[in-house]
């Protein structure tokens, strides 16, 4: 190829290049070497998400898609960002009245308040009580009329009925006679008769219409107010009376469901010092559904909201209450008489309270049959255990002012707690009764033959202090009046101990017994006296038995009197016809018998120092071992005399003391045998005059007549003046 051919070529080199260096950035040359629009919008991570992308003729711009908006604001970019858009804020009242705006992304959603409905995209007023009209439904109950309002309505109660302050809750009858305590002992109650009067005139606030306007009552104050007038009832000390108890009982009861659909809250729990109590409480349209759980630091309610609320009308709300009162089982630890069927081996129990009265409130009208069971928890007062002889059964106060537990049953028990499950409610309370089952037949059979051969053993005494002549003197009389207070003691003990029906005849068991048992004490401090003037006054060492008598039957008969004047039901329990443990009775018994101890002990240690004296001085030559001998057979023969022993006694009415009751009776049951022994067999001057009375009986009449006629008269002076010398002694 020539030089002409090469230039050629190489020129259309340059042509082609040339054409391809003209194309500008967003086109490119196609085939015929065109500069042609490259599309960047078929690339959607040009403009991102949430954008619109729009090509141009060599290049391109995006726009954020409606909902959106570029974060720099921008409208058209070709770098940048979209985010949503929040119309609700953005722009206030975009939905219109009485809308709830709702955000979305990239939009937004309108939706009317509760109480309209969307009518063409605006939302206008339901009318609740003409809709509920058409469907027959009844809003405000029978006796409330329906009032529609923006939005709402209202139910306005006629004249003695309310809805609690709760404006669409359907309105309930009140009954503001039951604080009036009329035909009641309430009123009697120091401090009822208050709440009495600040509930009545909360429900008559309630009850009218007019009051309508001046707010919501305040359900919270009233509750605490009414709780500190109960504390300044329950404060002082015990409730002195069946009637007291039930009175506080219902009102409190009443109180709580006056006020439960005020309060503010839906559970509300409050303490003072004397009550505990926590209640609950569901509103609304339909009945609540669901379990109960309320607990205080002494109980717990298991139950549910159907059966709190009931299967009759609705009234709008629901309640449940758990009270426990602190210190009201001092007052209520009585009133057994209902509580049958619970005997043991042929023994009746006795019964005591062992945990904290509790009530249980619902509002619920029908609590006497329950659809469901109710699950009661109440913790003891003490930990104990059931044993043989002590079971948990669980009461409820009655209307009549006694404990029974008919339709409530023991679920389970421990040392600390007794599950009880009811099929009813009571009007007051839900509780546990404890009782021992107490007098085993070892006991009861000890107890009968040691009686037994004591009576024996007192007969004996009494003959023998009463007719045998060598011995009279004071010390005597006071032996045979000993013996004859602690026979009649023994007796009545023995025959009417555990009488206690009817209840007239158990208390005069019981003061025939306190007028005796305290007559063998007066009896001893007598003897103790004696002892002590025979040892240090030696000269005129007698007492005067008129004044033996005025002191040793008239100081019991005055205890005895003032005692039955003061607390003249406390003779007598439902265990044992004795003086009962409690209001401090027990100390009118006690009190004297404690003092006459002290006094013969002082008696006795003067007379054991006299009388070593006196055997120092009368016997130099007796020794050491002798002295003691003698002063320790003297101090317990003193001891036993003075009735040191009945010191068991004390125990004898208590629960768990089996042992110590089996002390006592074995030694009080055998105390006329001791005596026996000590004042008769041990005395020479006794044993002579029982040798001389058999000798009587067993001898032949002829030798006996020959004996007599053979006796010398030196034998016989011999006899008189020891006969004369004993009764010399006795008249000590």
């Amino acid at each position: 190829m020539g030089s002409g051919g090469k230039g050629l070529l190489l020129l259309g080199l340059l042509g082609m290049l040339g054409k391809c260096a003209a194309c500008d950035n967003g086109l490119s040359s196609n085939d015929v070497g065109d500069c042609v629009d490259i599309n960047e919008c078929e690339d959607p991570r040009h403009c991102g998400n949430d954008t619109m992308c729009f090509n141009t003729n060599g290049s391109f711009y995006c726009q954020c898609n409606p909902g959106f908006r570029e974060i720099d604001g921008k409208v058209n970019f070709t770098d940048g960002q979209c985010k949503d858009i929040n119309e609700c804020t953005d722009k206030v009242g975009i939905c219109g009245h009485a809308v709830n705006c709702s955000n979305l992304i990239g939009s937004y959603w309108c939706t009317c308040h509760v109480g309209y409905t969307n009518n063409s995209g605006n939302c206008t007023d339901i009318n609740e009580c003409s809709e509920a009209k058409n469907k027959n439904e009844d809003l405000c109950g029978g006796k409330g009329t329906c009032k529609n309002s923006d939005g709402s309505y209202w139910c306005k109660c006629s004249e003695g009925y309310t809805n609690y302050g709760n404006e669409r809750t359907p309105c309930s009858a009140l009954d503001c006679d039951s604080f009036s305590g009329n035909g009641g002992p309430a009123p009697l109650l120091g401090g009822l008769a208050d709440i009495l009067s600040m509930m009545r005139n909360s429900c008559l606030a309630l009850s009218n219409p007019s009051a309508a306007g001046e707010g919501n009552p305040d359900g919270d104050a009233l509750l605490e107010k009414i709780f500190t007038a109960t504390d300044a009832i329950l404060s002082p000390g015990q409730l002195h009376s069946s009637e007291d108890v039930s009175g506080l009982l219902s009102t409190v009861e009443n109180a709580i469901m006056l006020i439960g659909p005020q309060l503010k809250d839906n559970r509300t729990e409050i303490e003072t010092s004397e009550t505990d109590a926590v209640i609950a409480v569901q509103r609304g349209k339909t009945p609540p559904t669901g379990p109960i759980h309320l607990t205080t630091e002494n109980a717990t309610l298991d139950t549910d909201w159907t059966t709190a609320a009931g299967t009759g009308s609705y009234p709008g709300f629901a309640l449940a209450a758990l009270l426990s009162y602190k210190n009201l089982e001092k007052s209520v630890n009585r009133s057994f008489d209902e509580l049958t069927g619970h005997e043991k081996d042929g023994v009746n129990a006795s019964f005591q309270i062992s945990s904290r009265v509790v009530s249980v409130v619902v509002s619920n009208p029908s609590t006497q049959n329950l659809s469901r069971s109710v699950n009661i928890t109440l913790r003891h007062l003490q930990d104990v255990e059931e044993l043989a002889n002590l079971n948990y059964i669980c009461a409820y106060w009655t209307e009549r002012g006694s404990w029974s537990t008919d339709g409530c049953y023991q679920q389970h028990s421990n040392a600390t707690h007794t599950v009880c499950t009811c099929e009813h409610l009571s009007s007051f309370a839900v509780l546990m009764a404890l009782y021992p089952m107490e007098h085993t037949f070892g006991l009861q059979l000890v107890t009968k033959i040691g009686l037994i051969i004591s009576l024996l053993c007192l007969i004996l005494c009494i003959l023998t202090f009463k007719f045998c002549r060598s011995i009279q003197g004071t010390r005597t009389t006071i032996h045979l009046h000993l013996c004859i207070c602690l026979f009649v003691a023994d007796l009545v003990f023995l025959a009417g101990i555990s009488q206690t029906k009817p209840v007239a005849g158990c208390r005069f068991v019981a003061a025939m017994l306190h007028f005796f048992f305290l007559g063998v004490f007066t009896w001893m401090l007598l003897e103790g006296v004696q002892l002590y003037r025979m040892v240090v006054l030696v000269f005129n060492a007698t007492i005067r038995p008129l004044y033996l008598f005025i002191i040793g039957y008239g100081t019991p008969l005055v205890i005895v009197i003032i005692s039955a004047i003061i607390r003249p039901n406390e003779y007598g329990t439902d265990q044992h016809c004795w003086l009962s443990l409690k209001d401090g009775l027990i100390w009118s018994f006690f009190g004297p018998v404690c003092f006459i101890i002290i006094l013969n002990v002082f008696f006795f240690i003067v007379t054991v120092w006299k009388l070593a004296q006196k055997f120092t001085s009368l016997n130099p030559d007796l020794s050491n071992l002798h002295k003691i001998k003698a002063f320790t057979v003297t101090a317990i023969a003193q001891m036993w005399v003075l009735g040191l022993m009945w010191v068991f006694g004390a125990f004898l009415f208590e629960e768990g003391t089996t042992a110590v009751a089996y002390i006592f009776t074995i030694l009080n049951s055998l105390q006329g045998a001791l005596v026996f022994i000590m004042h008769c067999l041990l005395s020479k001057q006794v044993r002579e005059e029982y040798a001389h009375f058999i000798s009587c009986i067993c001898t032949p009449q002829k030798k006996r007549y020959s004996d007599f006629s053979s006796t010398n008269p030196s034998s016989s002076q011999s006899q008189g003046s020891r006969s004369g010398q004993h009764t010399g002694e006795s008249k000590i």
